[in-house]
């Protein structure tokens, strides 16, 4: 890992993922391209936050002048990743207004008398909006799959369809940024273990999680297709090292700062006289 802070589009273009790329030949703990070690790289990750908040509040900002544009960041990894961790680090340094999480687990017995997309399709961003999806549309060609949940000629048709779905919405102004975790065995292993040695986190720990383990490699068999099928230049996928948790918060920092700049958002020029309203002012008793 090198001493040099790399641009945020050097380090996008480092994890994202293309159609011919291999998930198995990305390490889960890769640091080679990063400020240095975990102190340096902390230092970064909090000057990264603070030009993130910056930059929703101009998104934000333009929204209520009529801007469409909008930041999408949808997170997808297996269990223990660090979804939850990753919004409360990344996220939770933005401002709340215009800022929204939306989760999705098990369908309702409404969302699924829709289409797959539906309930996706229901909260995506508005104007303005910053909006996180932890897990998303992509459960429906993972979990779906892995447990035969559909017949294997209904998911494979879906990742044309959120091609084009994804598609439509970055044409209508939408920037979306599609994040997988990427997690070993081995430190799932370690997270579960330590979620059992302290009861502040018992809730946090599903036996089911120990089932879904069983079935790693599917799932990494389901990851390589969705990324590989559904990394498209309107809404690419990247691959982001989660191992580490200081490391995974800096790399989504630097692909959300990329995010806004490819965005541009503009504090709205004052829709009033500012000298006629200053002098208003400097009159109040």
């Amino acid at each position: 890992m090198g001493s040099r802070t790399p641009h945020p589009s050097e380090v996008a273009a480092h994890v994202r993922f293309g159609p011919d790329d291999q998930l198995a030949a990305r390490d889960p703990r890769d640091l080679s391209i990063g400020p240095g070690d975990r102190s340096r790289t902390e230092e970064a990750t909090a000057r990264l936050l603070g030009t993130l908040e910056e930059w929703q509040e101009r998104l934000y900002a333009a929204g209520t002048a009529g801007s469409a544009r909008s930041v999408l960041l949808l997170l997808q990894g297996m269990d223990t990743s660090g979804k939850d961790g990753t919004v409360r680090r990344v996220i939770g340094a933005m401002n709340p207004a215009g800022v929204r999480i939306e989760s999705f687990k098990k369908p309702t017995a409404e969302e699924l008398a829709h289409d797959f997309l539906w309930r996706i399709d229901r909260v995506m961003p508005s104007a303005g909006e910053t909006v996180v999806f932890n897990r998303s549309q992509y459960e429906d060609v993972l979990v779906v799959r892995v447990h035969s949940l559909v017949e294997e000629s209904e998911w494979r048709s879906r990742y044309e369809r959120i091609n084009a779905f994804e598609a439509a919405a970055a044409e209508s102004g939408c920037v979306l940024v599609k994040v997988m975790l990427n997690i070993s065995p081995a430190e799932q292993k370690e997270r579960l273990a330590a979620r059992l040695e302290d009861p502040t986190k018992y809730w946090k720990y599903n036996p089911d999680d120990l089932r879904e383990r069983g079935f790693w490699a599917d799932y990494m068999a389901a990851y390589q297709d969705a990324l590989a099928r559904c990394s498209t230049d309107a809404a690419p996928w990247y691959v982001v090292p989660a191992d580490r948790k200081w490391y995974r918060d800096w790399v989504v920092a630097n692909l959300l700062v990329e995010a806004f700049r490819r965005v541009d958002p503009q504090y709205p020029p004052a829709d009033f006289d500012v000298d006629e309203q200053r002098r208003l002012v400097a009159a109040l008793d």
